[in-house]
């Protein structure tokens, strides 16, 4: 993982985005619900609903919004029933990406990931093929802008806060934590005043592969694709930025 940097990734996802923000909240927004259901509306009791609506505010989901979601999850409705499904398969020069959905019809699903690949000279491939290539970690981006402290102090910081790795760039600094580790990373840092752009479990690839702008270009038209299906919550890959 060292020498690895997702920050770039993060920063071109977030301008596409900004273009398009209320899709960006209807997946939050099914998400939420999701978490919700699953395991109750106390943020407190509920770490995976904390983290999705920290997720949410970061990104400046309006609060009526969120309230909305969670709210929803609570109704003695039937409501919706998503799955949540990953897909992997690999991109144009045998990059390896996985596809994390939240749908209520597989069928759909699968077929409008799968255009997504091969209209991009990729394919789909099967279970398992790709995800033994990423690990899951925790990830937290601390922007340097209006921030004195250097690397070497932060250094100290992330290691009293029992986080793995520090990654250091012009404009930010990037913490790799342990996935059980995350909350309490996360807190600590809060608790000593530290604005996060990016707070989030992810995954993250071993190794990276090199492309050419020919191939790159098509990766990013298929990541973009991605982005734009509503079923599709998050998309990983290691292809080098």
């Amino acid at each position: 993982m060292a020498g690895h940097s997702k920050w770039k990734n993060i920063q071109r996802r977030k301008n596409a985005q900004d273009s398009k923000r209320g899709k960006v909240f209807q997946k939050l927004a099914k998400e939420i619900y999701v978490a919700a259901k699953q395991g109750g509306v106390d943020l407190d009791a509920n770490p995976s609903l904390r983290l999705v609506v920290d997720k949410a505010k970061a990104v400046n989901m309006p609060n009526d919004n969120i309230k909305r979601a969670i709210e929803k999850a609570t109704g003695n409705q039937a409501g919706e029933n998503y799955e949540e499904i990953t897909y992997e398969g690999y991109g144009p020069g045998g990059t390896a990406v996985m596809v994390t959905c939240l749908t209520d019809n597989k069928n759909r699903t699968a077929s409008t990931v799968r255009l997504a690949f091969s209209k991009n000279g990729g394919n789909l491939g099967e279970t398992g093929c790709v995800s033994y290539m990423f690990d899951r970690k925790g990830y937290l981006v601390i922007s340097r802008e209006d921030l004195s402290i250097e690397e070497d102090e932060m250094l100290l910081e992330v290691i009293e806060a029992g986080a793995e790795e520090l990654e250091t760039s012009e404009d930010a600094f990037e913490i790799y934590t342990d996935p059980d580790a995350f909350l309490e990373v996360k807190t600590y840092f809060e608790e000593n005043d530290f604005q996060f752009i990016t707070a989030e479990i992810t995954m993250v690839p071993q190794n990276t592969v090199a492309l050419g702008s020919e191939q790159a270009l098509k990766m990013e038209k298929m990541l973009e694709m991605l982005d734009d299906n509503d079923d599709v919550q998050d998309s990983f890959h290691n292809m080098e930025e």
